[in-house]
């Protein structure tokens, strides 16, 4: 036969309803039912204050809890939240500390759980970990040793102006150089920003970029006119691989905080748009802790480089063992008694010819291998994969293009 089914609730009902019966003594009672006489009383003093409502299941939780978060810190977390909207726990509290040392907050857990419970949290989704690609480029030690650049994504003001923000950051010490607000990017205005940063922070050894105009070409080597005009400088232009902006990824990074606090919604027009930008860079740069830098602000970190910006563009010198040839405006040189097409890009400047074996000749813009040079055909090739992945020397502050 089957079971009896029951539960707590129907045991309690038919108890009081056999004690409401007068038939049966207390102690016989409880024996039947297999509680003891204090669990019997205890339900027919409840079942006479309360009803047929006081033989539910009380909670069993404590009615003090001693680790509880006091009411006044609690509020202090959220009101700074608030202000805050797009830090997380461990930058709140981290910032909470220095703003009040005194004050005994709480881990960065119960951060994370008081902004949940009052709804000031999101759930994220979970990406899966890569591991970090192998790149042939130049480490960031200092500051100043790579910047890196690059343009958020264009959208349009609430007056529909499309604008496109280009963002420079020191790769070292995460600072943010520039955010610049462009309403009709090109090459000179990109240039102008750039040597805007240049007078005031003085030069990198390299700058790092994707492969997007303009700093990059499908011609020869990539070249464009802007990455020329870095290389006599004597800065190293380095690129990612293409559709890989991990290899980018503590830009990409500052690019999501900069599109949640200044696009979300976006501003009026293009001047109060460049107003929001100079606050997130202001924040970015002085009161956000970065994990990357064990919780320091950039600002903290960062100083203006020792190369300073020329009043003159200096001139590419080469070892004598290169043959050293001008360009000219339709992209030529001459070479033994023949036209060689190189590049537009790199109409008015000068490029060296090295030998490598016979009749094989490396093409090179300063400091860069651009092509091998194949006297037997008078055609330009490309670079194994071997000499094109091999890492850029970044010069020293005072040492010639070579």
């Amino acid at each position: 036969m089957p079971w009896n089914m029951t539960c707590p609730m129907n045991e309690r009902l038919k108890f009081i309803a056999d004690w409401l019966k007068g038939d049966c003594p207390i102690i016989a009672l409880a024996r039947s039912y297999s509680v003891s006489r204090k669990t019997a009383h205890k339900w027919i003093r409840r079942y006479r204050t309360e009803g047929l409502n006081g033989l539910d299941e009380l909670s069993r939780a404590p009615k003090s809890h001693p680790q509880t978060t006091p009411p006044d810190i609690e509020k202090e977390i959220v009101t700074y939240r608030r202000l805050k909207p797009f830090w997380g726990p461990r930058k709140l509290r981290f910032r909470l500390a220095l703003l009040s040392p005194k004050t005994s907050w709480p881990s960065v857990s119960t951060f994370g759980a008081i902004l949940k419970r009052n709804g000031l949290s999101k759930k994220r989704r979970r990406r899966r970990n890569l591991p970090p690609p192998e790149m042939a480029r130049s480490v960031a030690q200092h500051p100043n040793d790579v910047w890196t650049a690059d343009f958020k994504g264009w959208f349009r003001t609430q007056d529909f102006i499309r604008v496109d923000p280009l963002t420079i950051a020191d790769l070292a010490s995460r600072y943010l150089l520039a955010c610049n607000i462009m309403v009709r990017p090109n090459t000179e205005t990109v240039r102008q920003h750039f040597e805007d940063a240049f007078r005031t922070y003085g030069m990198p050894l390299a700058i790092r970029t994707d492969n997007g105009w303009p700093f990059a070409t499908p011609g020869l080597g990539g070249l464009s006119r802007l990455s020329v005009w870095w290389i006599r400088l004597g800065i190293l232009p380095e690129r990612i691989r293409p559709a890989h902006p991990q290899e980018n990824g503590s830009h990409e990074r500052m690019h999501r905080s900069l599109k949640e606090q200044i696009a979300k919604p976006p501003q009026t027009d293009a001047a109060t748009q460049q107003e929001a930008s100079d606050r997130f860079r202001m924040e970015y740069n002085t009161e956000r802790p970065h994990e990357a830098l064990a919780m320091r602000t950039p600002d903290q970190d960062y100083r203006p480089s020792v190369r300073s910006f020329p009043n003159q563009l200096p001139d590419i010198q080469y070892d004598r063992d290169f043959q050293v040839r001008h360009v000219r405006p339709q992209g030529f040189i001459k070479w033994q008694g023949n036209h060689l097409y190189i590049s537009e890009t790199l109409a008015g400047e000068w490029v060296g010819l090295k030998p490598v074996a016979d009749g094989i000749w490396t093409l090179h813009f300063g400091p860069l291998p651009l092509a091998l040079y194949d006297v037997h055909d008078n055609k330009l090739h490309k670079l194994e994969k071997a000499e094109a992945k091999k890492p850029l020397s970044p010069m020293s502050p005072d040492q010639s293009v070579t």
